[in-house]
C-alpha cells in the first residue's frame, strides 16, 4: 500500500510508539495511543490496525524477552497457554474478517471499567502469590485461549484482561502476572499479525519505525515492573482501564 509520510511524522510516530511500549509493558492499553496516531496521519482503518499489530509485536517481544531472561517466566510451564492463545487469536482474526465486531465496542467499556474497579477496591490482591484456582491446563483453555481470541477479534485491553486472569485465576502476584501477560500478549499479537501480512494491509516503513520505539519503551517499562512492582502496576492498571473506558464510551455514544 503506497502512502507518503514525512520524516517528521515518522519521528512523531516513533515517539508515540515509545510511550505506548512503556505503558503497554506495565498495564496494557498502548493501542489507545498508537491506533489514533496512525489514523491521524491519514492511514486507512484496516491498514492502521494491521500496522499497529506489527509495531505492538516489537514491544511485547522486548518485554517478554526481558522477563524470560530474568527468569520470571518459564516457557515450558506455560507452553499450553502459549499454544492456545495463538490458536484463539488466529481464529479471532480470521473471524473478524467476516463479521462485524460492533457489539464488542459496547461491551468493552463495561469490561475495562470492571478491571479498574477490581484493582481499585481490592488493594491486597496481587501482593503475593496465592493458591491457584485453575490448573495450567484449565487456565490455558478458559483464559489464555478466550483472551487470545478476543485479542485477535478486537484487541483493546487484552493485556489488562490477561493480567487480571493471572491474578484471579492463577494466583500470581501482580509483578509475576505482568511478566506472564507479556508472553501471551506477544503470542496473540504475532498470530493476528500473520493474517494481516497475508492480507497485504501492513505499511512496513511505518510499522518498523514504530516497532523500534516500542522495543525501547517496553524495555524501560519492563525494568520498572521489576524494580517498582505492584506500586507501579496497580495505579497504571487503574488509570489505563479508566482512560480506555472513557475513550470508548465517548466514541460509542457521543
Amino acid at each position: 500500500m503506497a502512502i507518503s509520510i514525512s520524516y517528521e511524522l515518522l519521528a512523531l510516530l516513533f515517539a508515540v510508539a515509545l510511550l505506548a511500549g512503556f505503558i503497554d509493558s506495565i498495564a496494557g492499553g498502548g493501542g489507545l495511543l498508537t491506533v489514533p496516531a496512525l489514523l491521524a496521519v491519514g492511514i486507512a482503518p484496516q491498514a492502521a490496525l494491521a500496522t499497529n499489530k506489527l509495531q505492538s509485536c516489537g514491544g511485547s517481544f522486548s518485554a517478554s524477552l526481558y522477563f524470560i531472561r530474568r527468569r520470571m517466566v518459564n516457557l515450558s510451564d506455560i507452553k499450553l497457554s502459549i499454544l492456545l492463545a495463538f490458536a484463539g487469536s488466529a481464529f479471532g482474526t480470521l473471524l473478524v474478517l467476516h463479521i462485524q465486531a460492533d457489539f464488542l465496542r459496547i461491551l468493552l467499556p463495561i469490561l475495562t471499567i470492571s478491571v479498574g474497579l477490581y484493582f481499585l477496591f481490592c488493594p491486597k490482591i496481587g501482593e503475593d502469590d496465592r493458591k491457584r484456582r485453575l490448573s495450567e491446563t484449565q487456565f490455558a483453555i478458559l483464559a489464555a485461549m478466550v483472551i487470545g481470541f478476543y485479542d485477535g477479534f478486537f484487541g483493546p485491553g487484552a493485556g489488562s484482561f490477561y493480567a487480571l486472569a493471572y491474578v484471579t485465576l492463577a494466583g500470581f502476584s501482580l509483578t509475576k502476572a505482568t511478566a506472564h501477560t507479556k508472553v501471551l500478549n506477544f503470542t496473540s499479537n504475532i498470530a493476528g499479525l500473520l493474517f494481516f501480512i497475508f492480507s497485504g494491509q501492513v505499511i512496513w516503513i511505518v510499522g518498523l519505525v514504530m516497532l523500534v520505539g516500542q522495543v525501547i519503551g517496553a524495555r524501560i517499562g519492563a525494568r520498572m515492573v521489576i524494580s517498582k512492582g505492584k506500586k507501579l502496576i496497580r495505579p497504571m492498571l487503574i488509570i489505563v482501564s479508566t482512560v480506555m473506558s472513557i475513550k470508548l464510551i465517548w466514541e460509542n455514544f457521543f
